[in-house]
């Protein structure tokens, strides 16, 4: 009779299971395969005159856009609420929040100066065969007046529901001001909007999650709607906008960082990326907003700072959409409509990009900001309606370069203020998106006392 001992030496070892599960793809995979599938498929839309297939990627596009709109409202109110009570937790919190402006400045000066640049050195207007008629006016256009007006709403609701981030903004602003002048008072309000502002940001990962086939949609009725031959118009405005954008995410903000923080450019991208490629396929730097927190604070900004100047930046800070783009824009609807830009003209591009970046508010698009811009100079506004083919693809590449200014700007502010971790920015590590909505981002980042 064999003992227990002798049956267990006898028996086979239990063999574990092979997973059969599918490999995890990466997102950045699933977002070029969404470009390429994009391509491929409003290209067979448009050469096979598909109907049903064009509408189909406008839906598709067009849901992703609004469920993304769908969280903007609510999103910027309590994130911008909320970061201006936590500014009372950091030292020297005014002379925090002043540099930060002043960086958003200069940063916008310094882009603005590389569109006009490439706008003069290229000509994007010349030999591109548009004229005047194909032009014509936007749905909604921008001057100085509705821009000072438009501040301050007419109630509460409106502003919600028509979308106004500015007016948002604005009601959130003054919220803000209120509860730090309220003190404990105001704390369980302040509760209930930690929580929602939570609760907003967790739904907006599962929409981020869908940025692959908004991709698709969003790309593909671009080439089925226009086709190759119209976006051909624009070879040279579009490579203009992708130049100005590149030098400025890849020259403009290394340098800062490497001459102002002192520290190493490539470390930033490292961490960054992730907010960098989700901008780039969402085109909205409010939806993108979460993940730009979360990697600047794994970059070494405290969380008290960065969740003022983020949230902040995703509304104001737009190096690519209210800099780059209405210069080199303005330079070619000028050449369509043959009127001469003098250095008056110029200058006040210079001006409108710095001061009224606000108007883009963080959303897909920059008609607002151009249309501004066109009514400053006296342009002809019909010139929006020339841009409008072209706009989905260059809002790609404006996205990005706006989200990453609104991560470098508080490294540098942070570094300038010895508050930044640069134990935490040299040890970052690359991170996928995946990995960045599952980290744990609960715990208080101390901050250290500023010189």
């Amino acid at each position: 009779m064999s003992t227990s001992a002798e049956t267990a030496e006898s028996s086979p070892a239990p063999q574990t299971p092979k997973s059969s599960r599918i490999p995890k793809v990466p997102f950045w995979a699933q977002i070029l395969a969404g470009l390429a599938l994009g391509v491929l498929l409003g290209a067979l839309a448009k050469n096979g005159d598909i109907g049903w297939l064009t509408a189909t990627l406008q839906h598709i596009g067009d849901l992703f856009v609004q469920l993304l709109k769908l969280a903007v409202a609510p999103l910027v109110f309590f994130a911008i609420l909320v970061s201006i009570t936590n500014l009372r937790q950091v030292n020297n919190a005014a002379r925090l929040a002043t540099r930060t402006l002043l960086w958003f400045m200069v940063t916008s000066l310094i882009a603005v100066a590389i569109g006009l640049a490439i706008g003069l050195l290229t000509h994007p207007g010349a030999g591109t065969g548009l004229s005047p008629k194909d032009g014509k006016l936007p749905d909604h256009a921008g001057s100085w007046i509705d821009f000072l007006t438009g501040i301050v709403p007419t109630d509460i609701i409106t502003p919600f529901t028509e979308l106004n981030v500015l007016q948002i903004v604005f009601m959130a602003a003054v919220a803000g001001i209120a509860a730090l002048q309220l003190g404990e008072k105001a704390e369980p309000v302040l509760a209930i909007s930690r929580s929602v502002l939570e609760l907003l940001q967790k739904a907006l990962w599962w929409v981020i999650r869908l940025a692959p086939l908004g991709t698709v949609g969003l790309i593909g009725n671009a080439i089925a709607t226009y086709g190759w031959n119209l976006i051909g118009k624009y070879a040279t405005f579009t490579v203009d906008i992708y130049a100005g954008c590149a030098l400025v995410l890849f020259g403009v903000y290394p340098l800062l960082l490497s001459t102002v923080a002192k520290v190493n450019p490539l470390q930033f991208f490292r961490g960054a990326w992730p907010a960098i490629q989700l901008a780039f396929v969402s085109r909205s730097s409010v939806g993108t907003m979460p993940v730009t927190q979360q990697v600047t604070e794994r970059l070494g900004v405290p969380r008290e700072y960065a969740s003022f100047a983020v949230p902040f930046g995703s509304t104001t800070k737009m190096d690519g959409c209210a800099s780059i783009y209405p210069a080199i824009a303005a330079i070619f609807i000028a050449q369509i409509f043959d009127v001469h830009l003098g250095i008056g003209d110029y200058l006040l591009i210079v001006f409108v990009s710095v001061i009224g970046s606000a108007a883009t508010a963080g959303l897909t698009g920059a008609t607002v900001m151009l249309t501004l811009t066109l009514s400053t100079l006296g342009l002809p506004l019909e010139g929006v309606g020339l841009l409008m083919a072209i706009d989905p693809i260059l809002d790609m590449m404006r996205t990005a370069t706006n989200v990453a200014g609104q991560s470098v700007i508080p490294i540098l502010v942070s570094a300038r203020e010895k508050i930044l971790d640069r134990d935490a920015y040299n040890g970052v590590k690359s991170i996928s998106l995946e990995a960045a909505a599952a980290e744990d981002a609960t715990e208080p980042v101390s901050v250290p006392a500023a010189a």
